[in-house]
């Protein structure tokens, strides 16, 4: 009977641990093959101004317009409020943007508060009426097929009948359909933060790569190692950074690549 007892006491130690310890646990099984960074490395933007011995702060440049949303507004998938405003930097010194994945339009609408004035932004997504044209693919993970579906409600975005929404160009589209052809080396950021799934996150980063100009920079959202809806977006990225020269930011969930 003490054996036994034992034996439950040990078991149910082990699953508190895990359950204490489940994020740390899956970083050393889901471990990245990508560099994690400083966001100095990303652009000398980021690289923060002396004002006292003890003291720094932004530079000009990285000082940006933003908005937070409400608790409760139930929007998901949303950039952190760190990761917005390394978006909105970034769009400050962007003339023409791409975005796969408008969702609410949140970061859209952040690109176009922070962009020039005669930039251009084109964001491309799934509207309910596109829903139908989805496919799961073998490589597909099915918890991120399942946030596809209920991330494409939107036919209107937080950034619609606003002065900025003039800046953005809304394409409902399934990006697998999309020909970059026409916008080979056009784009100065590209961010990355579309269907989570293998097949279409493989898509969206070819295409990317063709579309990006000198210098420019591609962002990608969600690379988080051991989370589940993320696993295909860290499958993919793990599987070209042998050919391709990405890093991960640090506390973000953010990797970037620089065409240089």
């Amino acid at each position: 009977m003490i054996f036994y007892l034992i034996i439950f006491l040990l078991i149910t130690n082990l699953i508190l641990i895990f359950t204490i310890n489940k994020n740390k646990i899956k970083k050393l099984i889901y471990k990245s093959k990508i560099k994690s960074v400083n966001l100095e490395k990303l652009d000398s933007v980021f690289i923060n101004n002396r004002i006292d011995k003890n003291l720094y702060g932004p530079k000009h440049d990285a000082i940006v317009k933003n908005f937070c949303i409400v608790p409760g507004n139930n929007i998901v998938g949303m950039t952190s409020d760190y990761e917005a405003w390394i978006i909105s930097s970034l769009s400050k010194k962007s003339d023409n943007i791409f975005e796969f994945g408008t969702c609410s339009g949140k970061t859209t609408f952040l690109m176009a508060l922070n962009s020039p004035k005669n930039a251009n932004i084109t964001t491309l997504t799934l509207g309910p009426k596109n829903l139908s044209e989805l496919k799961l693919s073998k490589l597909d993970n099915k918890v991120s097929f399942r946030n596809i579906v209920n991330e494409s409600i939107y036919e209107k975005f937080l950034f619609s009948d606003t002065e900025y929404e003039n800046k953005i160009n809304v394409l409902f589209e399934n990006s697998l359909n999309f020909d970059e052809n026409k916008h080979v080396g056009a784009f100065d950021l590209i961010f990355i933060d579309g269907g989570h799934t293998y097949s279409i996150v493989k898509n969206d980063s070819e295409k990317s790569f063709r579309m990006l100009r000198q210098n420019g920079i591609i962002l990608w959202h969600d690379f988080v190692p051991g989370k589940e809806s993320a696993k295909n977006v860290v499958k993919y990225i793990n599987s070209i950074s042998k050919d391709k020269k990405i890093f991960h930011i640090k506390n973000t969930s953010l990797c970037y690549y620089r065409n240089n």
